[in-house]
């Protein structure tokens, strides 16, 4: 596998994992626009390195918060944010949000890995997910901090995650949204969202694992672009995290409410050209 395509693909992972477009849209998207047929760019080695560096970015920002979280869970005297700290079984309100997309992505894995992952599924969810998103904008009153999600909130926000096993909704959009819809501010909306993630990226990157281990291992000719994966998706993915909790501090979603629209419209696009030409 060229190490250009592992690195584009690496740096396209990050973006669109914690920015609310849908990495699994882009992902399918990209190497099909670029003409890249290659098996190893679905294989379950390149899988784990993609999953593995965004959740080594999110464990690294977010290092200090999970710290806090356990400490305060267990009645620990460690609150070096004193807004996480009035939260004292957020991590609680984690697990219980956490529970939705495990059920689901049990119950329904064979049609989001097979049937459902197809451009026109994709393309819709796309343009579904960006109007959710302006509605999101529209009715938030943006009042609630990371100290006052509520097990209600948590609920609702795990709820909307477990609709990301269909391709192209996003995890970070939908969850986002749900959030804004539960009055939260848009900077902790994503804290919780990204914070949220974190297990489930980690229970993705086990599975991947696991299935590996089934086949054989890591492959020799897979060994250097794993690694190269792991590094630019971390990397990427720590700098795209802190960019867009800065970006939300004064700018709204809609410009990937746009963003969404449109692209979800090309993907459509071409998927209905592709068959017409086919």
């Amino acid at each position: 596998m060229p190490l250009y395509q592992v690195i584009v693909l690496a740096i396209v992972q990050s973006l669109t994992e914690f920015l609310p477009v849908s990495s699994t849209a882009h992902l399918r998207e990209v190497p099909l626009l670029l003409g890249w047929d290659n098996p190893a760019l679905n294989s379950l080695d390149f899988d784990i390195a993609l999953h593995l560096g965004t959740l080594l970015a999110l464990l690294a920002y977010f290092y200090r918060d999970w710290i806090q979280l356990g400490a305060q869970a267990f009645g620990l005297k460690y609150q070096p944010d004193p807004v996480l700290g009035r939260n004292r079984k957020l991590l609680w309100l984690l697990v219980i949000a956490t529970i939705p997309v495990g059920a689901l992505g049990y119950l329904f894995k064979d049609q989001a890995e097979g049937p459902w992952r197809n451009s026109l599924v994709i393309g819709t969810m796309l343009i579904v997910v960006g109007l959710v998103m302006y509605l999101a904008e529209i009715l938030g009153q943006f009042k609630k901090d990371i100290g006052q999600v509520s097990f209600a909130d948590s609920i609702a926000i795990g709820v909307a995650q477990a609709l990301s096993i269909v391709p192209g909704v996003s995890r970070s959009g939908i969850t986002i949204s749900a959030g804004l819809m539960r009055n939260l501010d848009r900077q902790t909306a994503a804290r919780f969202s990204f914070l949220l993630a974190t297990p489930a990226l980690a229970g993705a990157a086990l599975k991947a694992f696991l299935d590996l281990r089934k086949h054989g291992g890591l492959s020799p000719e897979m060994q250097i672009p794993v690694i190269v994966g792991v590094l630019v998706s971390a990397v990427t993915g720590w700098i795209v995290i802190a960019f867009f909790l800065r970006f939300l501090r004064n700018h709204t979603l809609r410009f990937f409410v746009y963003y969404r629209i449109v692209f979800g419209i090309i993907v459509i696009a071409l998927a209905i050209f592709v068959r017409r030409t086919g």
